[in-house]
Formats: C-alpha cells, sequence, structure tokens
C-alpha cells in the first residue's frame, strides 16, 4: 500500500485546525485506541486468573503478584529507552518493531512451563507498556493543541474499554478453557495490530539521530525498582526482618545513589537522562508525576485486592470462580469508560487542576466505602466510582502535563509521565499481595488471607488518592478560566523533535 503523503511539518511543531489532517488525525486515534485496548485486554485477562495461577505453580499470593509487576518492572526501565529509539530511528517503526515483540511475548507467556519461566517471559512482555508514551507522542504531533484533551480523554477511555473486554470476556475463556487459553486468543489481534501500524501510519517527521540512549539509568532504575518489588513479594514469606528481605530493601536504596549521581552527570555532558531532573523543576511535570505514582499505586494496590477478595472463601470473600471474579470487576472498567472521556471534554472548562482533584477525590472516598463488609451489590457500585473516579485522574493529569511542556520535549516528558506512573504500579501489586499474605490464617493446609488485610488496601488506596488530589493543587493552570499562559519558549532553528 502506497503511504498518503504527510502533512508539511511545522516550525513550531504543533498543528492548528487549519493545518492538521483531520481524517490522518483520527485514524491514528483509531489504531493507537485499539492497541491500547488490547494491550489492557492482556493485561486484564490474567487478573482473574492469579489465585489459579498461584494454585497450579503453588505459589504464595505475594509471589503471584511479582506476575504483576514483573511487567511493570520492565516497561518502567524500557520506555525511556524506547522513546529515544523512536527519536532516533522514527516513531513508526519502533512503535511496529514493540508491537511485533509484543506478539512474540504474548505467544511465549501462554506456554509457561513454571513460575520462574511465566516470570521471565511476563518481565520481556513488560515492552508493551512503551506502546503508550510513543503512542502519545504521535497523537500529539497530529492534533490542535484544542483537541488535545478530547484525543487524551478518549485514549484515557480506553483503559476502561479494556478493562471492561478482558476482565468478562478473559475470565469466561479462563474459567472455560484454562488460563493459557487467554493469552493463545489474544494473538492474531496483536499481530494485526502490528500490520495495521506499519501500513496506516505516517513515519514521524522529527527526528533526531544524535540523541543517546540513556541505557546505563535505565539498567540502574530497573535493578533497583527489582529489589523493592522482589522485597515486598517475598516479605511475607521470609520474614521482614529477614536478611535476604533487608538485604533487598537496602540494595534498592543503595542503587538509588548511584541512580542520581550519574543521571547528573549524563545530563551535564548534553545527554537527556531518563529522570530528568531539569524537566522535573517544572512545577507541573513535577507535580503530575508525583501524582500519577501515587495514583497508579493506590490503583495496583486494590485491584489485586479485589480480585482476591471476590474469589477466596466465604465469610471473608464471596467465594466466585475465575469467571464471577471477571464479572463483579467490571463496574470498575465501565466506571472509566463512561468518565474519562467526559472528563476529556469538561476539563476545558473546569481545567486540570480541579477536574484532577475531583476525580482523586470521588476516588478516595469510593475506597473508604469499600473497607467495610458489604453484600456484593453494594461492592458494585463502590467499585463504579473507583473507576470513575481514576478515569476522571487521568483525563486532567495528562492534559495538564501535555499542555504544560515544551513540543521540543513531548516525548520526553511522556516518558518521564510513564516511568513515574508504573513505578507506583509496580510497588502497588507486591505492595498488596504483602498485605495479603501477612494478615492470613491457615484453614485446612491452605493460607486465606483475612479482612484486616482488605481493609488496609482499601485504607491506604484512600489515603493515595487524597494525598493525589492535595497535591495536584500545587500545578499551574493550563485551562479553564484560571489557566496562566507558559513562558515563551524562543524556537531553535531547523525542526524540532516531539522526542526533544
Amino acid at each position: 500500500m502506497t503511504e498518503a503523503a504527510p502533512s508539511a511539518p511545522l516550525a513550531s511543531g504543533v498543528r492548528t485546525k487549519e493545518t492538521f489532517d483531520r481524517a490522518y488525525a483520527w485514524r491514528v486515534m483509531g489504531i493507537l485506541a485499539a492497541l491500547v485496548t488490547l494491550v489492557l485486554y492482556v493485561e486484564g485477562m490474567l487478573t482473574p486468573s492469579l489465585p489459579a495461577i498461584e494454585s497450579e505453580f503453588k505459589i504464595t499470593v505475594g509471589q503471584a503478584s511479582l506476575i504483576l509487576s514483573a511487567y511493570i518492572v520492565t516497561g518502567v526501565a524500557l520506555s525511556p529507552v524506547v522513546g529515544k529509539l523512536g527519536d532516533i530511528y522514527g516513531k513508526k517503526k519502533v512503535l511496529g518493531i514493540v508491537v511485533a515483540i509484543y506478539a512474540v511475548c504474548v505467544s511465549v507467556t501462554g506456554f509457561s512451563p513454571s513460575f520462574p519461566f511465566m516470570v521471565a517471559a511476563r518481565a520481556f512482555q513488560g515492552i508493551g507498556l512503551t506502546i503508550f508514551p510513543i503512542g502519545m507522542s504521535l497523537g500529539r504531533e497530529e492534533f490542535p493543541r484544542e483537541l488535545v484533551p478530547r484525543f487524551q480523554g478518549l485514549l484515557s477511555a480506553m483503559f476502561g474499554v479494556g478493562f471492561a473486554v478482558s476482565l468478562p470476556l478473559g475470565a469466561w475463556v479462563s474459567n472455560t478453557y484454562g488460563w493459557r487459553t487467554t493469552y493463545h486468543s489474544a494473538i492474531p489481534f496483536v499481530v494485526l495490530l502490528a500490520v495495521l501500524v506499519f501500513l496506516f501510519v505516517r513515519e514521524s517527521p522529527y527526528r533526531r539521530p544524535e540523541t543517546r540512549v540513556d541505557y546505563v539509568g535505565a539498567a540502574l532504575l530497573g535493578l533497583s525498582l527489582t529489589a523493592f518489588v522482589l522485597a515486598l513479594s517475598e516479605g511475607p514469606t521470609w520474614g521482614w526482618s529477614a536478611l535476604p528481605t533487608l538485604g533487598l530493601l537496602g540494595t534498592g536504596v543503595a542503587l538509588l545513589v548511584p541512580l542520581v549521581g550519574f543521571e547528573r552527570r549524563y545530563r551535564a555532558r548534553g545527554g537527556e537522562a531518563i529522570l530528568d531532573f531539569r524537566l522535573l523543576r517544572q512545577r507541573n511535570v513535577l507535580v503530575t508525576n508525583v501524582v500519577g505514582a501515587v495514583s497508579g499505586l493506590g490503583m495496583y494496590l486494590a485491584l489485586l485486592s479485589m480480585t482476591y477478595l471476590f474469589e477466596i472463601p466465604k465469610p471473608v470473600g464471596y467465594g466466585q470462580d475465575i469467571l464471577g471474579a471477571g464479572i463483579y470487576l467490571v463496574p470498575l472498567a465501565v466506571g472509566m469508560l463512561i468518565f474519562a472521556p467526559m472528563a476529556g471534554v469538561l476539563v476545558s472548562r473546569i481545567g486540570t487542576r480541579p477536574m484532577t482533584a475531583i476525580g482523586a477525590a470521588v476516588t478516595a472516598v469510593a475506597f473508604l466505602l469499600a473497607i467495610p463488609s458489604q453484600p456484593l451489590a453494594s461492592r458494585w457500585v463502590v467499585e463504579f466510582f473507583v473507576g470513575a473516579g481514576i478515569g476522571i485522574v487521568n483525563a486532567g493529569m495528562i492534559n495538564m502535563l501535555v499542555l504544560t511542556v515544551d513540543p521540543r520535549e513531548m516525548g520526553l516528558a511522556t516518558s518521564l509521565s510513564s516511568v513515574f506512573r508504573n513505578i507506583g504500579s509496580s510497588v502497588g501489586a507486591p505492595l498488596s499481595g504483602s498485605l495479603l499474605a501477612t494478615y492470613a490464617i491457615t484453614v485446612y493446609g491452605q493460607s486465606v488471607p483475612t479482612y484486616v488485610a482488605f481493609e488496609w488496601s482499601f485504607g491506604l488506596a484512600a489515603a493515595a488518592f487524597v494525598f493525589a488530589g492535595v497535591f495536584i493543587m500545587f500545578g499551574r493552570e493550563v485551562l479553564g478560566q484560571k489557566a496562566t499562559s507558559p513562558k515563551p519558549v524562543a524556537e531553535p532553528p531547523g525542526l524540532p523533535s516531539a522526542g526533544e
């Protein structure tokens, strides 16, 4: 197929309503939305099956959380690396390669013969997380500023669509044919989307072949985060005061010292560090990244806890099978699906700070209401508002970020945002697993979490979103009546790069 000629690049790197190609921009939006939905389907379908995987491999709930966190840890380290490779070799080319590699990893994971093999396969599968920052940069290049909130709102809504499809459908496939079949069923769709990217997405006109990739920073960050995640996952089994647990925690902290030192030196020598402290000095970048990390922690902490609450036996849990748990998690996804695009439209009038704060408040109150033991019908209502609040937070937060930074630093800013959000998510899952393994009793030879573990999980998730709602108010408003104009940025000669 002959690729259509791209629109002429703009000197400012920003499209306007007069210069953007409407048909192509929405075509890119459709492909990116399908990619986000598919990745969320692959990840969401696994969640209700965690207790079954735990039983098959004879592991603890803390170890089962590694299945989620290993994927995210690798994504944290790879997102900025892949973002830079997109700047060097072209975002379309790199996105297509990433989707192809992701298809191979998804295929391999479904054949995992043991728990260590599955954790390793899931770690390689973490490259799927790099799709999000590349997609955001591609979309931001094609849409004018006025339509960016709608673009971000629709993309955020796909998180809800992915979960809404994956939880019941993946749970049904897993319950009927086994959890491995859920992976096999996704393979044709991943391959199809890889082909669509190569055929229908134009290459970004913004290239920076001189850019260097911060491999050392990515490795140090990944190793530090891995140490923390392993300590949280194995702490209940080894003992919180055991030497291996303390050693891993100490290693995670110790690795932060050379990481910070290297990143500062790397930036001083003209490189673009993964943890760019110069960019973090911008108020809105710092605020949105902290809020993203905290909200990611709260969401994954609660998601894993809800899954086990639905499936563990009564009187603590609800005694559902995999399909029942998947169905009962759907209200959370529906809340995100409905309110994320709504927030993407309203944020232009209300403002990014109030919108994010409203979403955080709704989520925090919903988690507080989730703490008491209650009938399933009440749990559905609470879940719906948890999802609604998270959708609103995501829409407000991402708009504050992308409408603040210089378009020349868009790729770096979105990659940095992904790093912080995924750091929070990677810690949230094992933290939940630790609580469920620590507050547990043995019934007929099987370890079962007590309800105290769920009270702590939901309480900590509520506290995380309270903090997020307060901290977002330290940001500078970029939309609505109280918006303030950013400082003008001098244009360099030649074309800017969306990844710079």
